[in-house]
């Protein structure tokens, strides 16, 4: 019986020296391959938004630049003709009220058509006509880049103090950027209406969360579902981000100066790129406020249960390791 359980732990300690060897390996040859400074890919078409009067082609501004409205709202959407417009009329006509009510204020709306197959651009630049340039502007992406990478160059392509990217679902209440917004003039002491110049240098991050809905999802949820969901934020605990419920609400918000720090320094650019912006962010220790929104599930999502999640669970794990390493490093300007 002891040497049937000395032969056995022997095996097992094998087994780890041999794992920890490949890991190591692996480590060295990533280190050695890996650029350490983000990447960000654009094509010369992708740096135009088109004027649908005239179909002149005018260059968007850039991130480096200073702020010249109030608010940008990124929307990254692939394949969401059906979906789009219901979220571009609930979050326009917020807008628009609060522009009768504040006549100084000024928004925009980047609609970034993530290498869209169906009529996505047609219906965004349908809202473009309608509205202007000024207001909504349409980023065709050449090719697909996945969900942070669309958002990422759209927000390098913004105007705004403060950044917002919100999903094309509309599943988030668009209203509940006021709460938000409060978050985020708590933590930098400056109104969002009328200094927005100095809330741009600030650094400040605020998200909605789905945190306090998730009784009611584990009751919708088969057990499977729920069990991918906990190992997701097990590892997003243990690898990357602490202290936050919900990584993955696709409705946060930026201060100017925060959003060109993280997105600069961002290299996922599939699902899991909310979790690394938010390590960048903590990593920076730029403050981070998590707010309830309401949400509703939205049918026609892009997610697949399974690989969705495993991607994600690779990315995770890509994440910890790079940076552990030193293969992936943080530039920063941060100055507040």
């Amino acid at each position: 019986m002891m040497e049937m359980l000395y032969l056995f732990c022997s095996i097992i300690f094998q087994a780890l020296l041999v794992g920890i060897f490949f890991l190591m390996m692996i480590s060295v040859v990533i280190y050695l391959t890996t650029n350490p400074y983000a990447a960000i890919e654009r094509f010369q078409d992708e740096e135009f938004y088109k004027v649908p009067q005239t179909k002149a082609k005018i260059k968007f501004p850039s991130i480096d630049d200073p702020q010249s409205i109030n608010l940008s709202i990124i929307v990254p959407a692939y394949n969401e003709e059906e979906r789009l417009p219901a979220m571009l009329d609930e979050s326009i006509q917020f807008l628009e009220n609060r522009s009768r009510l504040y006549p100084t204020y000024k928004y925009e709306i980047i609609i970034v058509s993530d290498g869209s197959k169906d009529k996505t651009v047609n219906v965004a630049e349908s809202y473009v006509e309608k509205f202007g340039t000024e207001k909504i502007r349409c980023l065709e992406l050449i090719k697909n880049r996945g969900k942070g990478g669309a958002v990422q160059l759209g927000v390098q392509s913004s105007r705004g103090s403060l950044i917002l990217f919100a999903d094309a679902d509309g599943a988030s209440k668009f209203e509940d950027l006021k709460k938000l917004e409060g978050a985020l003039e708590e933590m930098v002491k400056y109104d969002i209406f009328k200094e927005p110049s100095e809330i741009e240098n600030c650094c400040a991050i605020a998200i909605g969360s789905r945190a306090h809905l998730e009784k009611e999802s584990l009751a919708k949820r088969s057990i499977f579902r729920n069990i991918l969901m906990f190992g997701f934020h097990f590892l997003v605990w243990l690898f990357t981000v602490k202290g936050i419920k919900d990584t993955q609400c696709g409705f946060k918000l930026f201060t100017r100066s925060s959003a060109r720090i993280c997105f600069k320094n961002l290299h996922v650019n599939r699902w899991a790129f909310d979790v690394e912006l938010l390590y960048i962010a903590q990593k920076l220790n730029i403050p981070i406020s998590e707010i309830p929104v309401r949400w509703t599930e939205i049918d026609g999502s892009k997610v697949t249960p399974v690989l969705s999640w495993i991607q994600m669970g690779w990315d995770l794990g890509l994440i910890w390791l790079k940076y552990t390493i030193g293969a992936w490093k943080i530039k920063s300007d941060k100055t507040n």
